[in-house]
């Protein structure tokens, strides 16, 4: 399976505790929190600012997994295979799928750490008191270079958590479910579980 660099600036969200009580954020004030967090992280460990892709991966585990919601990722990336698993296959989906996304989250974090980058975020207004989905814009500068993503994030009792990313036009989950489709048709669930389980054992 050919990995995307869709998943180089996935990040999660995380609630906001204030005086014992729960402040509820905007996507954009979450997103843009927990990107300093990470980033601050990575600056601040010695291994993981050399480029080091074990320790990037361990602030990854700490500081994002957490706050993802990679249990609906993998339902959407699934697709209607997702209804036909048993909760023992889910299960075995998500966590090989949530290895994969972390290990290509700190791998593309290691190119990509420099010190002068920048994330620039759209101007959004709150969401309306009902909202369950939403879209943050950002921009992600880097020397010279730019790129432009799209965060889908969701509302769960826990705060605002990101799902999807859109980077060059197509969101992640689009090309993870068309990756997936082939296998599942030929090998079934139990086949991609194994695919992808030897995937991130590595050669």
């Amino acid at each position: 399976m050919k990995l995307s660099p869709f998943l180089f600036a996935f990040v999660f969200s995380m609630p906001l505790a204030c005086a014992g009580q729960t402040a509820e954020r905007t996507p954009e004030q979450t997103l843009r929190s927990t990107i300093d967090k990470v980033m601050t992280a990575i600056r601040g460990d010695p291994g993981a600012r050399a480029g080091d892709p074990e320790r990037t991966l361990a602030i990854v585990r700490r500081d994002f997994l957490p706050s993802t919601d990679f249990m609906l990722t993998t339902q959407y990336a699934v697709g209607s295979a997702w209804a036909q698993a048993t909760p023992a296959q889910r299960e075995a989906l998500f966590r090989e799928f949530q290895t994969l996304l972390a290990r290509t989250y700190a791998i593309q974090l290691t190119q990509i750490q420099q010190e002068n980058m920048q994330f620039r975020y759209a101007p959004a207004g709150r969401p309306a008191p009902n909202a369950t989905d939403a879209v943050v814009r950002t921009t992600v500068v880097t020397g010279g270079d730019t790129m432009p993503i799209d965060y889908r994030m969701h509302k769960t009792p826990a705060g605002w958590k990101i799902y999807d990313i859109n980077m060059m036009g197509a969101w992640m989950i689009q090309v993870y479910r068309q990756q997936f489709a082939a296998r599942l048709t030929a090998e079934g669930i139990d086949g991609l579980v194994r695919y992808l389980a030897a995937h991130n054992r590595g050669p």
